[in-house]
């Protein structure tokens, strides 16, 4: 996909912590599509980091940022959409690394945000119509669609996949948002910053998915996470 006959920047921005089973194909797809893609690596011990370090000096598209240790997903968002904005690029693409979120899909999710010039936040949604997911077992399907309708109730929202990390955001949206006031991280990252975008009264749609669980590697993806997530949603019910 060329960007240039859209007149527009955009960059894939991909946290990653020991993926080395997953980074190779990750960023040979995205460079087929003739996207910049800004890695934040934090400190990865598994063999990521030098072959980061190796693509680095030979892939003009890659863009590396490596953090000392394991700080998060949610501060990786927030550094790499600062970056991103300091570099001018229009919108900024939230993808994870290790195939879950397919190039297939991108493209689509593109698409409609280049349709739709007033469009600020696009979400890749598993729970609307279409959606789906791969290699799931039900038990955890069952407590995505549970968390996420406990989330439209408790906050409100008409927004069915307020978990989902793959999204685009365009940088006008980005930059009204208070980014310094995000502590969250993981899966309550993306509930925080769902709010926040509907605070700020942003244009949203949710393009049907397909999300396909990991390969290789491990899920960074427990149940303390999501019990965590769900009680900051509680207390958000009641303290704004």
């Amino acid at each position: 996909m060329s960007q240039s006959q859209h007149n527009i920047k955009a960059l894939v921005i991909t946290p990653t912590f020991n993926e080395v089973g997953n980074i190779a194909r990750h960023l040979r797809e995205l460079t087929q599509l003739e996207l910049d893609v800004l890695i934040i690596d934090d400190s990865s011990q598994d063999g990521t980091l030098e072959f980061l370090k190796e693509e680095f000096q030979v892939n003009s598209r890659l863009n590396l940022i490596v953090r000392p240790g394991k700080l998060g997903l949610g501060s990786a968002y927030i550094e790499g959409f600062k970056w991103g904005m300091g570099k001018k690029y229009n919108l900024l693409i939230q993808m994870d690394a290790d195939g879950s979120h397919r190039t297939t899909d991108l493209i689509k999710m593109l698409e409609v945000s280049l349709a739709d010039s007033k469009l600020q936040m696009c979400i890749g949604s598993r729970w609307v119509d279409l959606g789906e997911v791969e290699n799931w077992p039900k038990r955890r399907e069952w407590l995505s669609r549970a968390a996420n309708r406990y989330i439209q109730i408790m906050l409100k929202f008409p927004i069915k996949d307020s978990t989902a990390g793959f999204r685009i955001y365009s940088t006008e949206l980005l930059k009204r948002i208070d980014l310094d006031s995000i502590k969250s991280e993981g899966y309550s990252f993306q509930i925080e910053m769902t709010k926040k975008a509907l605070e700020c009264d942003a244009s949203w749609l949710e393009v049907p998915i397909k999300f396909i669980e990991r390969q290789h590697g491990k899920s960074k993806m427990t149940f303390k996470i999501i019990r965590e997530a769900l009680i900051k949603v509680t207390l958000w019910r009641f303290t704004g």
